[in-house]
């Protein structure tokens, strides 16, 4: 792996990817002895609070509205959330997280914070935070339109 541009700085592009590509590898592996995915786990945790739409949801995690109907059907299908409608939006649907779906989340939450842990634990202790902290600065700040093509060009899950 290289982690410099030819000029011999480090590449944010490239080094912010590789460390995605390779989080999310992780989290989809760890996940796997639930049968979730990443994307799911991440929509059953936007919709455990209840009250959201399933485009609420979709906008949430970055998942455009095609994914967050075939993730929903899955999730239904295997028991872990239902669709109901709302009762102010006859077109649109609210998303509740089963009893089984809670049960598998709470369960994704631990394998999740493992992860986490285990990753972060890599790093000098006085690193750790510093790193939560400016990557959170960047998502809430310069980041966080999602880029020139607005917010919903985000890749989802």
């Amino acid at each position: 792996m290289t982690s410099c541009s030819p000029g011999g700085a480090p590449d944010l592009m490239f080094l912010l990817s590789w460390a995605s590509h390779a989080l999310m590898a992780e989290h989809a592996a760890g996940l796997a002895e639930l049968g979730i995915s990443p994307r799911e786990h991440h929509v059953l945790l936007r919709a455990r609070s209840g009250g959201l739409t399933q485009r609420q949801i979709g906008e949430q995690c970055g998942i455009d509205k095609t994914t967050m109907v075939v993730t929903l059907d899955q999730l239904e299908a295997t028991g872990l959330a239902h669709r109901r409608p709302s009762p102010t939006d006859r077109r649109a649907r609210l998303v509740e997280v089963t009893a089984e779906g809670g049960k598998v989340l709470d369960r994704a939450q631990q394998i999740a914070a493992r992860i986490q842990e285990d990753v972060l634990a890599s790093l000098p202790e006085a690193d750790r935070a510093a790193l939560l902290r400016s990557i959170e600065q960047l998502v809430r700040g310069r980041l966080a339109g999602g880029g020139p093509c607005g917010p919903g060009s985000r890749p989802g899950f």
